[in-house]
């Protein structure tokens, strides 16, 4: 490349994506930004930016919401731009007419080491599984999403008791500087790619309310890891007395007070029996209620009680 600033277009939506558009922009500079258009949300459906877009107009760059990534008219306006890089954190899918209009690449960075856990949520299962690595990976497109040749991965240690919100945080720093790195090396002229080894892939699906759903009848570390894979959303989730109770927090215990699923209250703690132990809630939700800690909901029941969770 030559000593002319480079022509970049960052395609993102969620929070994720905000370090990663800063960073890029305060290095190289940002032509354009595309992101999802504004959407109703809450119960007075009031119309909301993506952050992404909120975060570029705050920069001053030129923002583009197409309904669709395939229109011809936004595929005309972003070859216009003459793009020498592509970037995109936390989008949709792009279609090869668009991800083929950069002159160097066009890359994602994906929230796991590729090609384990491909698709929507890598940060939740890589928990979920009891994975103790993660990471990151930035990668070329490809025609089938997340397959393509991998430029750079960076490892990250998940830490006990990690929830998928803290690793969430942890990962949206470092993919920031993945992706300067990653332009300096598509922009360098110099540098190897690396196909994935399709032996190893795993799935990383998107979650839905049964996934969420606690099964007792599976060892402690398996509850705890669904419990700290789905926390602080959209949570794991049991029935108490007919309602959706969700659970936040909890530490692992090895006492057995019965068979799975059986709980008992004191005025000190919950305790739930699971297949091989049981765990002791930190934080919870009761349907109707708020997010509160363990002793806060106890009080609410005035008294000492067992059961069965459905």
């Amino acid at each position: 490349m030559n000593n002319k600033p480079p022509s970049i277009i960052f395609m993102g939506t969620p929070e994720f994506s905000v370090p990663a558009m800063k960073a890029i922009h305060s290095k190289f500079g940002i032509k354009a930004v595309v992101t999802v258009p504004d959407k109703p949300q809450g119960r007075g459906n009031k119309i909301i930016p993506s952050p992404v877009k909120v975060s570029a107009m705050e920069l001053g760059i030129t923002v583009y919401q197409p309904e669709s990534l395939k229109n011809s008219d936004f595929i005309t306006e972003i070859s216009k731009s003459e793009p020498d890089i592509i970037i995109v954190i936390a989008f949709r899918i792009l279609p090869k007419e668009l991800y083929s209009l950069s002159k160097v690449g066009t890359f994602n960075i994906h929230a796991s080491l590729l090609p384990k856990f491909r698709g929507a949520a890598p940060i939740n299962w890589a928990i979920i599984n009891g994975e103790k690595k993660t990471g990151l990976t930035s990668f070329l497109l490809d025609m089938k999403v997340d397959t393509g040749r991998i430029l750079i991965q960076k490892e990250i240690d998940i830490n006990e008791n990690m929830t998928a919100g803290e690793l969430h945080d942890t990962m949206m720093s470092l993919a920031a500087d993945l992706a300067v790195k990653t332009c300096e090396l598509l922009l360098s002229g110099k540098f190897q790619t690396f196909e994935q080894d399709d032996s190893c892939v795993s799935p990383a699906p998107k979650i839905f309310p049964e996934t969420c759903k606690l099964d007792w009848n599976i060892n402690v570390d398996s509850v705890i890891n669904l419990i700290n894979g789905l926390s602080p959303t959209p949570g794991a989730w049991t029935t108490l007395d007919g309602l959706k109770f969700k659970i936040i927090k909890a530490l692992k215990s090895e006492k057995i007070i019965g068979h799975p699923a059986e709980f008992e209250i004191n005025k000190n703690n919950m305790i739930i029996s699971c297949l091989n132990g049981s765990i002791l809630p930190i934080e919870v939700q009761l349907q109707g209620k708020k997010l509160m800690d363990i002793q806060g909901f106890i009080n609410g029941f005035r008294g000492e009680r067992k059961g069965i969770l459905n």
